[in-house]
């Protein structure tokens, strides 16, 4: 499912517009990116978690040349799906 199908079958759901659900979904991403990038953790009861986790440099090879290369330290998205969420996929 793409964005615009996700906007279409929730205005169905919601009986709303589809470019009212548009904004609202844009807005609520917008939302989860700066908490994100301000450090915070986003927790949707249920469904998951959002939060940003640091890796630390290391030693990687180049797989063509065999020859070690650091890696530097980088920060990643990550999301933790919620217990509902888990149990409505793993039936």
């Amino acid at each position: 499912m793409n964005k615009a199908e996700l906007v279409n079958a929730a205005s169905e759901k919601a009986g709303l517009t589809k470019k009212d659900t548009e904004r609202a979904l844009n807005a609520a991403i917008d939302t989860i990116v700066e908490a994100l990038v301000g450090g915070e953790k986003v927790q949707l009861v249920g469904f998951g978690a959002f939060e940003v986790k640091k890796r630390a440099a290391r030693l990687g090879r180049n797989p063509k040349t065999k020859e070690s290369i650091e890696i530097p330290p980088s920060q990643v998205p990550v999301f933790k799906p919620g217990k509902v969420l888990k149990e409505a996929i793993c039936k």
